[in-house]
This record gives C-alpha cells, sequence and structure tokens, in this order.
C-alpha cells in the first residue's frame, strides 16, 4: 500500500473518502492490500492467463507503442460491423418502414455517415489523451455528466449483447432440425465464446477482430449467390408523399443509432496507439473501417427481405423463424444442403465479434460510474454482462424485430444527446483545442467540470425526445402531427440538448469556474 495519506489525496485531487481513491498500483485498479477473498481470487487468476488488468486507468505514453493504429482502429470496427446484427437492421426498411430497395438504400447510406463520423472523431480522442471514453468525457460532461452517462452505457452494452444474440439463436435454431439448438442455448454460445475472447483484453480484442470478418464475409458472398440464383430480388420502385418521408426518417433514426453505437466507446480501442500517430490516419481509418461493412450489410439485408414477396419459401421461412429463418432458407433450403448449413452456424458466430466490444467497455462504464467499483476486476463485468444478456435476450428473442427497432432509436436518442453536449464544450468552451485539457488530471474532481450544465441539458434532451419518438409504447406530441406518426425522436433530443446546455454552461462558468 502506497504510504500516501487520505487527506494528502483529498487535498490534492478534490476527491473525498467517499469516491474511495485508491493509491498503490493503478494498473491493477485497485490497492494490493484488498487483493483478498473472491475479488482477489479472481485478479490472480486473471495475472496467470496474462488478461489485462488495466481499468479506467490513463495509459501512459510510454505505454502507448502500437505502429499499425490505421489498421489496428479500422479493422477493429471492420469485423465488429460485418455481422448478422447489421444484416438484420437493412430488413427493417420494407418489415417495418414500408420502403422499396432503392428507398431503403439511399437511408442507410445518409445515416450511416451521419453517425460513423463520431466514432471515427472521438477515437482520434485515445492516443491523445490514453483514457477511455468515459474517462475523458469529464474534461467535457464533468463528473455529474459522466455518471449519466457512463449508467446508460452500461445498460446499452447490455441491450447490445441482447439484440445481436438473438438473431444468432434464431440461426442456430434453424440448424439440424428437429434436434437443433433451442434458444436459450444459442445465446448461452454466444455469450461464452464472447465471454472467453473479451476477459483477455485489450490486446485478444484488437486480435479477433483483426482477422474475424474474413469467414463472415465470405458466407456473405454465398448468400449474395444464392439469392442471385433463386431470382427473388426486386427493387421496388421510388415513391413520394408523407409516409415514405416518415419512413425514410424512422428507419434512419434506427440506422443512426446503429451506427453511432460506438460514440460512447471509441476512444477505449485507441489507448495504446502511440500519441504522435496522424489523427487525420486513424479518423479516416475508422471512417472506412466503418462505412464499407455498415453500408454492405445493410443492403445486403434490404436486399434480401425482398425475396418474401416473389418467393413463397422465403416467406413462410420468414414469417415463423424471422430474420435466422430467411437466412436459413436461402443458405440451407432447396440450396447448398449440408454446406449452407455449416455457413449458417458461421453467419451466426459472427455477432461475437460485435459482442466483444460491449462486454470490454461495460467495465469501464462502470468504474466510472462509482469509484469504488474500481475494485473489481474488469472480467467480472464481463461475465456479468453476458449473464444479464441471457436474461434479456432469451424472453425477448420471440418479438425480435420490434425489439431490435425499439432499441435501436433508444440508443439513437441518447447518443444523439451525449454527442451534442460534447461537441459544445470542446468547439464552444475549449475551441476546439486540445491545449485545454491537462489529462494528467483525470481523477481531480477540482480540475474538469461538476457537470450541472450537462445534467440539465441532458433533461432538455429528454424532453425533445419524448415529443419525437415513435414506439410501439409512446408516440409523442410533436411525432404525431408527421403522417401520425414518425420518429424524429434523436433530431429533437440533439436540438433541445444544445439549447439547454448553451443556456447554462455559460453560467456554470461564470458562478463555477470550470
Amino acid at each position: 500500500m502506497s504510504d500516501i495519506k487520505l487527506n494528502d489525496l483529498e487535498k490534492n485531487s478534490g476527491f473525498t473518502q467517499e469516491d474511495e481513491l485508491y493509491a498503490g498500483d493503478s494498473s491493477n485498479g485497485y490497492v494490493e492490500q484488498e487483493q483478498s477473498g473472491v475479488l482477489g481470487f479472481i485478479h490472480k487468476v486473471s495475472k496467470i492467463l496474462n488478461a489485462e488488468t488495466h481499468g479506467i486507468e490513463r495509459v501512459e505514453e510510454e505505454d502507448r507503442n502500437m505502429d499499425e493504429g490505421v489498421i489496428e482502429a479500422a479493422s477493429m470496427w471492420f469485423s465488429a460491423n460485418m455481422v448478422i446484427a447489421a444484416v438484420a437492421l437493412g430488413f427493417l426498411g420494407q418489415s417495418i418502414f414500408g420502403l422499396s430497395f432503392w428507398e431503403s438504400v439511399l437511408t442507410i447510406i445518409f445515416f450511416n455517415l451521419l453517425g460513423l463520423v463520431f466514432v471515427a472523431f472521438f477515437s482520434t480522442w485515445g492516443p491523445i489523451f490514453g483514457l477511455r471514453q468515459m474517462i475523458l468525457s469529464r474534461f467535457l460532461v464533468g463528473d455529474l455528466g459522466v455518471r449519466i452517462f457512463s449508467f446508460i452505457t452500461a445498460i446499452a452494452c447490455v441491450g447490445w449483447g441482447a439484440v445481436n444474440s438473438m438473431s444468432s439463436a434464431q440461426l442456430l435454431n434453424m440448424v439440424n432440425q428437429p434436434h437443433s439448438l433451442p434458444p436459450w442455448a444459442g445465446v448461452l454460445v454466444i455469450a461464452l465464446i464472447t465471454i472467453i475472447v473479451s476477459m483477455f483484453g485489450y490486446k485478444a480484442v484488437h486480435l479477433y477482430e483483426k482477422w474475424s470478418w474474413i469467414p463472415n464475409i465470405a458466407v456473405f458472398f454465398v448468400l449474395i449467390a444464392r439469392f442471385t440464383i433463386s431470382g427473388a430480388f426486386t427493387a421496388g420502385e421510388f415513391s413520394s408523399g408523407t409516409a415514405t418521408a416518415s419512413g425514410v426518417l424512422s428507419f434512419g433514426g434506427a440506422i443512426f443509432g446503429f451506427a453511432s453505437g460506438w460514440t460512447t466507446y471509441a476512444a477505449d480501442y485507441t489507448v495504446y496507439i502511440r500519441k504522435d500517430y496522424p489523427r487525420w490516419r486513424i479518423f479516416f481509418g475508422v471512417c472506412i473501417g466503418l462505412f464499407f461493412p455498415l453500408v454492405f450489410c445493410m443492403v445486403l439485408g434490404a436486399a434480401l427481405i425482398t425475396g418474401i414477396e416473389t418467393n413463397s419459401v422465403y416467406a413462410e421461412y420468414y414469417e415463423n423463424y424471422q430474420t435466422g429463418g430467411l437466412l436459413f432458407a436461402i443458405l440451407a433450403v432447396d440450396s447448398v444442403g449440408g454446406f449452407g448449413q455449416f455457413c449458417a452456424v458461421i453467419l451466426a458466430l459472427s455477432t461475437v465479434a460485435n459482442n466483444i466490444p460491449n462486454m470490454y467497455t461495460i467495465a469501464f462504464c462502470a468504474q466510472a460510474f462509482w469509484s469504488p467499483l474500481r475494485k473489481v476486476p474488469r472480467i467480472v463485468w464481463t461475465i456479468a454482462g453476458n449473464f444479464l444478456t441471457l436474461a434479456i435476450a432469451i424472453p425477448a428473442y420471440y418479438s425480435f424485430e420490434d425489439v431490435m427497432d425499439n432499441f435501436m432509436n433508444l440508443i439513437g436518442y441518447y447518443l444523439a444527446i451525449y454527442i451534442t453536449l460534447t461537441l459544445s464544450e470542446h468547439f464552444i468552451y475549449k475551441k476546439g483545442d486540445f491545449n485545454r485539457y491537462d489529462a494528467s488530471r483525470w481523477d481531480d474532481k477540482s480540475y474538469y467540470p461538476i457537470g450541472i450544465a450537462a445534467a440539465i441539458g441532458f433533461c432538455f434532451g429528454i424532453a425533445g425526445t419524448v415529443l419525437g419518438m415513435d414506439q410501439v409504447w409512446y408516440n409523442g406530441r410533436i411525432s404525431r402531427l408527421i403522417n401520425g406518426g414518425t420518429d424524429i425522436g434523436f433530431e429533437l433530443a440533439a436540438g433541445f440538448a444544445f439549447v439547454g446546455y448553451n443556456i447554462f454552461r455559460p453560467l456554470e462558468l461564470k458562478y463555477i469556474g470550470r
């Protein structure tokens, strides 16, 4: 145990005893003398397995030594989005919002571009600060704001895992019938593989994501070939009017939630890239690493769903087994038989690449939310997050498309607020100048904002969300004015949050000084 006294820490850092600032070996995330009992045993096992034990502590400049920065950053998101969940989202354009193929394609391209630039932008902050996304956000939305967004992001991590796992469980359930895996077992398989990879930490995550896209894209090309041979594709026509506009906006909101969904994780996966690595390379590398798989998979989904209009077998399997049923029908029914079933299994396992970042990041969200949680080893949060995913995914399995649409929109709402608040602080109040940040004071409450303005801005954003959302369980007052119900929740969330934050942030600076 370091002989630094707690009262000295309180004086120098602004922390109080309630926050339990842990001295000692910061790479472990908690004090050596507290490494006893179950948590101590888990930490020792992690070290034996050579799993990463670094928590939310800053990665020092001498440890930021990755030279293949753009490759690491781009491949991370390439694999994480070359997955079945992105294909399933492409289905929604027609199945939920009544858009034709080409209408869906244009919506997919525009809203993906709108969402992914924020992930790319914040990815460039990792090498500069050496801090995880939620921790560097302390400089932007303050202590209170980070606690709010850490809590919501932790919940979102579990939600992402559940939504992703459901589509894979559907597909696994189709294989080898009538002796197939039940839904709960399919979700469990995905969870166990996710735990095994993510428990080893940063390097293992990047290594897995660097190569896991290869079998996934191979299966997607098999899907394309089989679907083309079937002749079931129908492009539909462009249309106009309020119904189409409503569908585009609502579908776009779901796409924005998916594409921007990594924003609150972004810097987590670039903290080991050397500080002097060119920021523009990381930015454009991440943009490319996100854009290609997102657009490729969603457009593929938008094409495949048209098959239910002309092919009775596809329609039957889709009606009875939803997303997994349609994919299985294309791959294995009157198709390539056993090889098609093998491809279905590979495609189902693609979800692991998407779930890993969620289960890796959930630990940092918990530790950022409340300092005492830094004592809990990261592997514990990974395991807990996966089991919560199981608890949600299994009962929601039977209403996958509605759950996916609702979840993506909810994600888009809170991310629009987060993006608005953080960019407002960086560009308006810090003038976009990184020299106005002292990353060494990441754990000093007396340095970064309290977060009052951010909390008020968040509440304003929620008000905008309520007015603009269009969900099966609630239709906002403004939303109802557009074709009887159009989801413009994330747009209004951003606008309201911007107004609220920029009214109260100058007052916070004037009367509190930070």
